[in-house]
């Protein structure tokens, strides 16, 4: 039976909403990027997954203006209602803003909205570092404006280092009603010895906390390509931490064209899921996707 696939992360954008795409290329975490500072349709995307096994898919975020946030969700609506795709949208919202729940209520009028992220990531080398201060998400002002998520039948999508473990295990502690999924199983950017060991120590701890779940996706951002080995090296001690009810995957494109394909990308990830039962393997899948997001 042919694997059938949710891509729990993607995105689309049009050049002119994307202020990061401007302009001379500027230090990212997924290093140059001038192949991909245009627009990048749905037409575009519903290419990139023919036969693949593709069924249904997540956008996240690709952060417009904060100050434009119901505006990106409201601009995804139309392209679902205009195409099918995406089945499912999560959205910006700035927890550091008291307006914060303006923000959420409106964004609560569009059917698709199913999470909110707020990259908080945070590191020593500068190219990698998104949020202001580590310890963001656990501001006293962070977390009283995240409180009001807690309204929406929504989920937190957590993008942070293994050097932020603590951090993390803390802010989802405290809000134990709240489901999170930690974004590209952690982003294992050090690969030596000491460096995977604090990465799997750091993803044991939040797999502690039986609100938390993560995502297969981005794998190879720090490596500058796709290399079905390191996938399915750190999909297999993710699943293995996590269990397959707790995984999902996501292809993290268009960021992931800079290197390959979507076909090979999903190749990678049938490799990575190959030793699974076939319950595991449709949990990672399909399976925890359809459950979180709505689908």
């Amino acid at each position: 039976m042919t694997d059938l696939f949710i891509d729990a992360h993607h995105h689309i954008w049009r050049r002119a909403d994307q202020p990061w795409l401007q302009g001379p290329t500027v230090p990212r975490i997924f290093g140059e990027y001038d192949a991909i500072k245009r627009d990048y349709s749905i037409d575009e995307f519903k290419e990139d997954i023919a036969e693949t096994g593709v069924v249904k898919s997540v956008y996240v975020q690709t952060n417009w203006d904060k100050n434009r946030a119901v505006e990106e969700v409201q601009w995804v609506q139309q392209i679902a209602e205009t195409t099918g795709w995406p089945h499912a949208i999560v959205g910006f919202a700035d927890f550091d803003s008291d307006d914060v729940g303006e923000t959420l209520a409106a964004q609560a009028q569009f059917p698709l909205m199913r999470g909110v992220r707020q990259q908080l990531h945070w590191h020593e080398n500068p190219q990698y570092r998104f949020a202001p201060q580590p310890d963001q998400m656990n501001t006293s002002r962070f977390r009283r404006n995240f409180a009001k998520l807690e309204d929406y039948d929504w989920l937190f999508e957590l993008q942070i280092f293994a050097d932020q473990t603590v951090e993390g295990v803390s802010f989802a502690k405290a809000f134990p009603n709240m489901t999170f999924v930690l974004e590209h199983a952690g982003m294992p950017e050090d690969r030596s010895n000491e460096g995977r060991r604090k990465w799997r120590d750091g993803i044991r701890r939040l797999a502690d906390l039986p609100n938390m779940y993560t995502k297969l996706s981005g794998l190879g951002t720090f490596i500058r390509r796709n290399d079905p080995s390191h996938i399915s090296e750190i999909a297999e001690e993710t699943i293995e931490i996590f269990g397959a009810e707790r995984c999902m995957w996501g292809s993290n494109f268009p960021i992931e064209k800079l290197w390959t394909d979507y076909p090979a990308i999903v190749s990678a990830a049938r490799g990575a899921v190959a030793n699974l039962s076939a319950s595991e393997r449709q949990a990672v899948l399909h399976d925890t996707a359809a459950r979180l997001y709505h689908l």
